[in-house]
């Protein structure tokens, strides 16, 4: 008996980066002794929104989320001793992608390796960016045009790389049903290649297809998603062959890593993450047909905080058991002519066909950015009042919520934290750096790169030159903000109350009485201050507390505190709502709170969301924080009642 021969497992990655580069570069240096086969860098909020480590909306978030990188010297630093021209790299950017590719090939191209030979992907899709995550920058037009040249120049220049990752992973942690998952993002992947196919050879456009990959996201429902993962590999190879013309079914492979659902993580019990995230990881790997080429898994404690080396080590462990341990890969796919998978994928097909046609009656994806914003923020709410009525059971949250205290949790409160040291270090550095380059040369390519900016050239060549002359992310940044201007994304979260009021006749009631008290409608005003593009829990306070009506004011992410108190100055707030979920609440919050009271209005109840440990949340009360919610708080009408409380002016004078 011949023995059977085993498909190569998926590449084995873990997102990870925090804190400096050298710090970063120590973890994946770890992490490739572990096992791990390639790496997935995460890169910081004023990284990815294009500001140096020492402007004022960085403040409190360096090094928070990911690795600061503002110049060459850290992405230097992040790489040293790690071989490029033997890696496949991930980065996890979006509306900075140029210039971080243009770093990457700078520093590979310093260590001797051959551009054309470099494998990985940048993320690059700025369409999520509006709908879900908020790292965006210029408008949609000039950023689709961004994403093009980063295509058209690996194309030919570093042709194994991968120059766009449609990411649908946040469309899901939006609240996207799987058909919207399906249809946002193939739009995304219809609009970039409607983008590229006038800038290369009729000839050469299959294999520039054959480039484009995806990131997508596996939620708990693990047959629903392996059938999203097999339409989605259906749908792709249609639109290649029946929209483009691409007659080769290599150039149709729908390509795809994963990262599986952090939305569904809990703060309560997390060790019953643990179980989640296996789940969830079957629902990539058993489909051999749909099985994804690269899975990072988060780790069981993301809920509280950032993980520990230790807790990435436990995911990295699952995926290896999984395709080492086991005989799946033994295997050809074990789901073929199986009825029920082939009745669901077909289901799914159908629904995601139909919103694609709806989204091209709109000019594309686009175009219709508002209209699918509106349609995740409506699918998130209808997800949240499941759990809420208990439709959708998440076990530990609202059904068997008692439990024995977790062992895992441990005196660090079974979470890594920042030292909160590494952002002075970090502007020492770019000081430091900006006071040796050569600063006519930078100023220079700078220059030159402004000026192929406005002619609409390709700006990769001249932010390659730029790189290496030593010109900063913030830098970089501020030429395209010059050019193509800054755009504000679409909240999703409209004036008119819902049809979801359902239920809330008693809050409503409440609302009517203390707004009588008042004098006129309770103003309630949410803010996110800092660099946090994580909106979902935002637009979901937002969306009920006007649906109880009252009088909101939300305008959506990226406001500094300052901006927040002269809204809640103008707005005559009642009550202030802060929504925080990277990490930076305490330097925000205390900013807020001085600048309320140097405004006179410190009388003002300030509520504060996010992911907040236990000691954090003490510290804000302390400083006069009225509320503190964490993702446990997921009793949206609960919130409701105490900023009702928190308004009532019978029960201030009670007090």
């Amino acid at each position: 008996m011949t023995e059977t021969k085993k498909d190569r497992p998926w590449l084995f990655r873990t997102y990870s980066g925090h804190s400096t580069a050298a710090k970063s570069n120590a973890l994946y240096r770890s992490n490739l002794a572990k096992g791990q086969t390639g790496l997935s860098v995460a890169f910081d909020l004023p990284t990815q929104t294009g500001y140096d480590s020492d402007h004022v909306l960085a403040r409190g978030e360096v090094g928070k989320v990911g690795v600061p990188v503002c110049h060459l010297g850290d992405m230097r630093t992040l790489f040293d001793q790690i071989p490029l021209a033997e890696m496949n790299t991930s980065m996890t950017i979006n509306a900075t992608a140029p210039w971080l590719l243009s770093l990457y090939i700078a520093v590979a191209e310093e260590q001797g390796a051959d551009t054309t030979t470099l494998q990985g992907t940048v993320q690059n899709d700025l369409i999520k960016e509006y709908l879900s995550r908020g790292t965006y920058i210029c408008p949609p037009k000039p950023s689709l045009k961004m994403i093009a040249d980063v295509a058209e120049y690996c194309y030919t220049h570093v042709p194994k790389w991968n120059p766009m990752n449609v990411c649908s992973y946040h469309l899901q942690e939006a609240g996207a049903t799987p058909q919207q998952e399906l249809a946002y993002a193939l739009a995304t992947g219809i609009a970039v290649l409607d983008e590229l196919r006038p800038r290369v050879a009729a000839e050469d456009f299959p294999a520039l297809c054959g480039r484009i990959s995806f990131f997508v996201n596996a939620g708990i429902r693990f047959v629903t998603e392996m059938c999203k993962m097999r339409a989605f590999v259906d749908l792709w190879d249609e639109i290649l062959e029946e929209r483009y013309g691409v007659e080769d079914p290599k150039y149709r492979r729908f390509r795809y890593g994963v990262q599986v659902n952090s939305l569904g993580l809990t703060e309560q019990q997390p060790e019953n993450n643990v179980y989640r995230i296996l789940i969830e990881m079957l629902a990539v790997t058993l489909s051999k047909k749909a099985r994804a080429r690269a899975v990072q898994l988060p780790a069981w404690n993301e809920a509280l905080g950032l993980p520990r080396p230790w807790d990435q080590q436990w995911s990295l462990r699952m995926q290896q058991i999984l395709a080492y341990e086991t005989d799946l890969l033994e295997f050809g796919d074990l789901f073929d002519g199986n009825p029920a998978i082939d009745a669901k994928v077909e289901e799914l097909k159908a629904g995601a066909r139909a919103e694609l046609a709806n989204l091209g009656s709109m000019g594309g994806a686009i175009g219709a950015i508002d209209y699918m914003k509106s349609r995740l923020v409506d699918s998130n709410a209808d997800r949240v009042n499941r759990i809420e009525r208990e439709e959708t059971v998440v076990v530990g949250v609202n059904r068997w919520k008692e439990a024995e205290p977790s062992p895992l949790m441990g005196e660090d409160g079974g979470i890594m934290t920042v030292d909160a040291a590494v952002e002075a270090d970090q502007i020492a550095r770019l000081t430091e750096w900006r006071d040796q380059r050569d600063e006519a040369a930078v100023q220079a390519a700078l220059s030159a790169l402004r000026e192929a900016a406005q002619k609409g050239q390709n700006i990769m060549p001249a932010s390659i030159a730029a790189a290496k002359a030593g010109a900063t992310t913030g830098e970089w940044a501020a030429q395209m903000r010059v050019v193509h201007g800054e755009y504000r994304g679409p909240t999703g979260v409209s004036g008119a109350p819902s049809n979801k009021t359902e239920g809330l006749e008693d809050i409503r009631d409440a609302v009517d009485t203390v707004s009588s008290r008042l004098g006129r409608r309770l103003k309630f005003i949410i803010g996110k201050p800092g660099l946090d593009g994580h909106s979902n829990g935002a637009e979901q306070i937002a969306f009920r507390a006007r649906d109880c009506g009252m009088d909101i004011s939300y305008e959506g992410i990226r406001l500094t505190p300052e901006e927040i108190v002269s809204r809640a100055q103008e707005e005559g707030a009642h009550v202030v709502g802060l929504s925080i979920l990277s990490g930076s609440h305490m330097p925000l919050v205390e900013d807020t709170l001085a600048r309320l009271r140097a405004a006179g209005l410190d009388h003002l109840p300030v509520i504060v969301g996010g992911i907040i440990p236990d000691e954090d949340a003490r510290r804000l009360l302390e400083m006069g924080v009225a509320k503190v919610y964490t993702p446990k708080d997921f009793e949206l009408n609960a919130i409701m009642k105490d900023i009702v409380t928190l308004a009532d002016p019978q029960k201030v004078a009670a007090e």
